[in-house]
This record gives structure tokens, sequence and C-alpha cells, in this order.
């Protein structure tokens, strides 16, 4: 166990950061950029060398840059999310080879701690996932060649979620808040768990505020716009907190630097426990990580709902040995693109069959009917059938069924059909 590691890493366009979990360990260890201190953040630029190709990446990018050795590059999740070709000079990158440039290059920063050899899973949290980002982040993380470890993905909501119950029971008995100002505008999220349902449920709440921008002029008297912060950032916990019992409430980002939020924090921490930090996503992404690979007691008595997750079991119900029977084919609170589901059945009769769809958030159970037009008639239990079930967003499930006959007794005609439906 003490050779088995997962890594977290935060990524946004201004900074990376990299945690990792001994198996067999209660909490993640963040890298710091300086030994001996708490510096966890990796400016997320690169620096080509003029002439040469030589690249930095990080504090020593900056420096390169600064000293006019090389062109800086900037911006790179966004660009690579773009599609963007990048002109470095009179060179031109694709952004998303640049990206994988630089989750190679940061990663040195973890070889002092951890070999890669013993990287079990690898787990990178960004803001949002889309179909995009997905694609985007998995063509990057594939030139990582974890010998090992497999890659997976996980939005900064659902490492919250994973950091918050890896906690201390009493720190989250109610209600969570985060209030994150890592970006270039605060947003919040808000935790609640439903523990009146088997498995319990967790799920999300998220507002944002543009209002905060942080586009403030380094050197100025910025004062004035503290003191409107502090005003808002009191008004903002005070719609998070009313009418519901929150017990925790944490801070991240450097936003909250400067300490301009003194009159808001002690409406903050009025009959609640506040934390300050900015290492929260990274931690969560270990966390995450490590359910991947062994699912802990207490997340096997939630199933947390995000925005990615499947928020409904889909099933069908079977004779098996003879008896009525429930086949679980894909299960709510995962990842809708990690899951896929491949199985065979035997038709009883008819040319159709149902779906049962039964959703975790309080909505009626339904049945889908379908129907496979221009399959032979044939004599009862005749048919076999292979199909996949395969999520093409949190909502939709695309179901693909192939006709196998019946071994020597009725030939098969391997017609497909496919077709797609909404939980």
């Amino acid at each position: 166990m003490k050779n088995r590691v997962v890594v977290g890493y935060d990524l946004n366009d201004e900074y990376a950061q990299i945690s990792y979990l001994v198996l067999g360990e209660k909490e993640p260890e963040t890298v710091s950029v300086v030994a001996g201190s708490q510096l966890y953040n990796i400016p997320a630029v690169l620096c080509k060398r003029s002439e040469v190709n030589q690249w930095f990446y990080g504090k020593e990018a900056l420096k390169a840059a600064e000293a006019g050795e090389g062109i800086l590059v900037t911006q790179l999740l966004s660009r690579a999310l773009g599609g963007e070709e990048v002109e470095v000079g009179e060179e031109k990158f694709d952004a998303v080879a640049i990206l994988a440039l630089f989750l190679k290059r940061s990663l040195s920063l973890l070889h002092f701690s951890v070999a890669p050899e013993q990287i079990e899973a690898f787990v990178i949290t960004v803001d949002e996932l889309n179909r995009n980002a997905i694609e985007v982040l998995e063509q990057a993380a594939s030139a990582l060649s974890l010998k090992h470890g497999k890659v997976y993905l996980q939005s900064h909501m659902e490492s919250f979620y994973h950091y918050v119950i890896h906690q201390p029971q009493e720190l989250w008995n109610q209600q969570v808040g985060l209030f994150d100002f890592s970006g270039s505008y605060m947003k919040t999220y808000r935790l609640e768990c439903n523990r009146r349902t088997t498995p319990m449920v967790a799920f999300i709440d998220t507002q944002d505020y543009p209002g905060f921008s942080r586009n403030t002029t380094a050197g100025a008297d910025n004062s004035a716009r503290y003191a409107e912060w502090d005003g808002q950032l009191a008004q903002a916990a005070e719609k998070m907190t009313q009418g519901r019992i929150v017990s925790t409430i944490y801070l991240i980002g450097e936003g909250f630097d400067g300490g301009w939020s003194k009159q808001s924090l002690k409406q903050l921490c009025l009959g609640r426990r506040v934390f300050q930090g900015n290492n929260l996503y990274s931690k969560g992404a270990c966390y995450g990580a490590r359910e991947k690979l062994e699912e802990s007691e207490i997340e096997k008595q939630y199933v947390f709902l995000g925005n990615e997750k499947l928020k409904a079991n889909v099933g069908m119900q079977v004779v098996k040995r003879g008896e009525d029977a429930y086949f679980a084919l894909i299960d709510a609170g995962y990842n809708w693109f990690e899951v896929e589901k491949e199985c065979e059945f035997i038709l009883e009769s008819g040319n159709s069959f149902e779906i049962l769809v039964t959703p975790l958030t309080g909505g009626k159970p339904k049945s889908v009917e379908i129907v496979l037009e221009g399959l032979p008639r044939r004599e009862r239990g005749t048919t076999r059938l292979h199909m996949n079930f395969r999520p093409v967003g949190e909502k939709r499930i695309q179901i693909r069924a192939e006709d196998l006959g019946f071994g020597d007794i009725v030939p098969a005609t391997h017609q497909i059909w496919q077709e797609e439906f909404e939980i």
C-alpha cells in the first residue's frame, strides 16, 4: 500500500496545483513550488527560448520572459479548449499540444516525492466539464504516458464534495459553503445532503458573482473597491445562509488576499467554522482518485448528483433462473462519460422490450419502450440480442441492439437498431 499513490491535479488558466495521497494514509500532501514553503500555485505558463527549442514552465517561464530570453505563452487551458493555433514567434503550435507540454513539465515537481510508476490513479480537476473539455483534457493527458495509473477527469464541484465528506463529521453535519475567488470572479457552492434516502443523496447549489471582478490595478489605491467587496461578500453570505444551517464555510483563492474581508468575515464566523486556503480542489481530486481504486465506507453511503452525474438508475425487468428479477444497467451517481454497459438478452416474445428509469431526484419512475422495427417473427425465446448502453450526456442514454439469432436454430441477421432516450 505504501508504494501506491494517487494524484490530484487542479488546473485553470492562471495556475496548476498538485496534491498526492499515499494509499493507507489519511490526508493528501500538496507539492510546493519552493521547498519548505506553502507556495502551491504553479503559474500556468510556458516560455519558448528565442531561436532554440527550449521551453520553460511556471516561475522559470515568467523569469525568462521578463529577462527577454523568450516568448511567454499564457491562457493554456482556454486556448486548448478553444481549439486555437498558438503563435510563438514565427512558429505555430497546436494549443492542445502546448497544454500537454505544460502538464508533463509541471509534473516534474512531483518526482521529488513520488516516482511515476507509483501512480495508480491521476485525476485532473477543472472548473467545468463538458464534451469539449473532456475531449481536450483526455487528449492532453494521453501525453503523460503513465505506465500503471489511469487518468480521470473531475469538476471542481465534485472535488469540493470529495474533500468535504473526508473531513471530520462535525464539520459537515449540516450544510457546507464554499466561496471561490480563484478565477476572474467569485462563485459559491453550497453542499447539502438528503439523509432521508438510501443511499443518501448529496447535491450542490451554485451561484456566480461577476461583480467580484479581479481586474484591480497593481499598485493603485483599491481601498474603495475592497470596501465594496466586503459589503457584497456579507450579502452573499446572507443569501447562502438565510433559512439554512450552514456549519462550515471555506474561502479559497487569491482574490481573498489582502485582508479586505474584515467585516464580512465577522458575519461568516457567527455560529460556524470558517477555513481559508487554496489547495482544496487538488486535495479533493486526490480523494476522488482514491475512490476510483477502493471505495471508502463513507462514500458508499452517499450518491453525489453533480452536473456531470447521471441522476437516475437505468435497468430492466428480466427472468433469471425462472424468477422475475431486476437487472441493473446503469447506476446514478457516475460521470456520464465514464459509463458503458454491454450485455446479451434473449427476447421472450415480440419485437420490443422496456427500459426502467428511476430518478434519484424525486421524480416518478418511468418505462421506456424500445421497438425493434423489422425484426423477423420467430418462435418464442429464439432471438438473442447484443446490447450496448452508453450515455451521451447526463440526461440521455444511447442504446445499440444487434440481432444475434439463436445459434444454429435461427441464423443471425446482425441487423442493428440505435436509439436514444431521456432519463
